[in-house]
């Protein structure tokens, strides 16, 4: 283990069990992130009236290159379902820094713009700039009540393709871009 740990105990008392099983989750942690420089985990017991029972915590902050990792709020009244919550959520924050690393993130799809072309029944087509129908049901409206629309009104949406055709989702009227005359 290349990675230093420090393992602190509050309100409870040090447990050569616990810290066992800490120092294995951690070494499964650095065969999916071996760049970890240190890593302090905190696990403890909350100040609380006898009547309220035992929620036992978990803080993890961890150090890599480029990122500092802080998981916390992890409780529950069994040590050890605390501690595997709270690795799971720091290997899930250190995934998704080396998915940001890579150039792996998730790229938002811009709006389309459109008209409402025809309203029927609980449904509709929105004719896109493209020139292509969109069918879309009062599920996909995402600022609007369905019965509000009207035929020539503007809106903008995320297209997808369905089984029956072009699909329009998050259908919205709010700010339209301005186009030149």
């Amino acid at each position: 283990m290349a990675c230093l740990l420090q393992i602190n105990y509050e309100n409870l008392p040090e447990s050569e069990a616990l810290s066992t099983h800490i120092q294995q989750k951690l070494e499964k942690l650095e065969q999916f992130f071996p760049r970890l420089i240190g890593c302090n985990v905190t696990v403890g017991l909350p100040h609380r009236h006898s009547n309220q029972g035992e929620h036992y915590f978990v803080q993890i902050d961890m150090t890599a290159p480029g990122t500092e990792v802080v998981s916390n709020r992890q409780n529950h009244e069994d040590v050890y379902v605390a501690l595997r919550d709270a690795f799971d959520a720091a290997r899930r924050m250190l995934e998704d820094h080396v998915r940001i690393r890579r150039g792996e993130t998730k790229q938002h799809m811009e709006p389309t713009h459109g008209t409402v072309a025809r309203l029927l029944d609980g449904f509709g087509f929105i004719e896109g700039e493209d020139g292509n129908d969109y069918y879309f049901s009062a599920e996909n409206l995402v600022d609007q009540a369905f019965d509000k629309l009207s035929e020539g009104m503007a809106v903008k949406f995320l297209p997808e393709a369905a089984q029956e055709g072009w699909q329009a989702k998050r259908v919205s009227t709010g700010k339209q871009r301005n186009h030149p005359a």
